[in-house]
């Protein structure tokens, strides 16, 4: 599978100029604008639930060390990722970025819990997966996940691991882009999807070189790419 789309326009973490980013406002506004979709990050609680958030910590304490009920006292705001897929309901064209955030080397069985939850949600062709942590997606591949998944990067050295990674695409930072780079990602194949780019002529010279999506803080901006 490939994205089911070109030219994707995809909310950062939902509209977080707009609401506060990572919450179910943010995602529905992103969505109501009129944009393909959305990308949000994934963390997980002590107690194995996974949630909406981009940080590792909470006011200086780490999201993995807290068991849900007392993280969802503390940050009420803070989604579950079932929830999002409840929304998503709403939304039956919309596409779905999971950033799963991890540390490496080590693993608290994220990537496990990010598979089943996938598999036990029935639209999630819509979806694929990227993170900066190589080790988790080769974990992600084992743990038996079924959508696609990406390499997102910010340093260009990481595409030295590209042949040992189970991804079909690539998230670079959109300054690391060139039309010729673009051109040799998708002759191997790989989708491309950048970010964060919250200017319209920007969004709009990216899609002609080719890439698959953009993301970006601002809707308007990257709907105003189309016209």
């Amino acid at each position: 599978m490939t994205l089911h789309a070109k030219g994707l326009l995809l909310g950062h973490r939902g509209a977080p100029r707009a609401a506060r980013e990572n919450t179910l406002e943010s995602f529905r506004l992103a969505l109501q604008a009129g944009l393909d979709g959305i990308e949000l990050d994934v963390q997980r609680t002590r107690d194995g639930v996974l949630v909406i958030h981009h940080d590792f910590d909470l006011q200086g304490v780490a999201i993995a060390s807290l068991p849900w009920a007392e993280l969802a006292a503390q940050a009420p705001w803070m989604p579950r990722i079932e929830q999002v897929f409840e929304l998503y309901e709403e939304f039956p064209k919309a596409s779905l970025n999971l950033e799963l955030k991890s540390q490496p080397p080590s693993s608290d069985g994220r990537e496990s819990d990010l598979a089943r939850a996938l598999a036990a949600w029935p639209q999630r062709e819509r979806a694929w997966i990227s993170s900066f942590d190589p080790l988790a997606l080769i974990r992600l591949e084992k743990a038996g996940v079924d959508v696609p998944m990406a390499l997102l990067y910010a340093q260009t050295e990481v595409l030295e691991l590209l042949p040992c990674l189970p991804v079909r695409g690539v998230h670079p930072h959109f300054s690391l882009l060139t039309p010729e780079q673009v051109e040799e990602f998708k002759a191997k194949g790989l989708f491309v999807v950048t970010w964060t780019v919250n200017d319209g002529e920007t969004a709009k010279r990216l899609l002609a070189w080719g890439v698959d999506g953009v993301i970006g803080d601002l809707p308007q901006e990257l709907l105003a790419s189309r016209a």
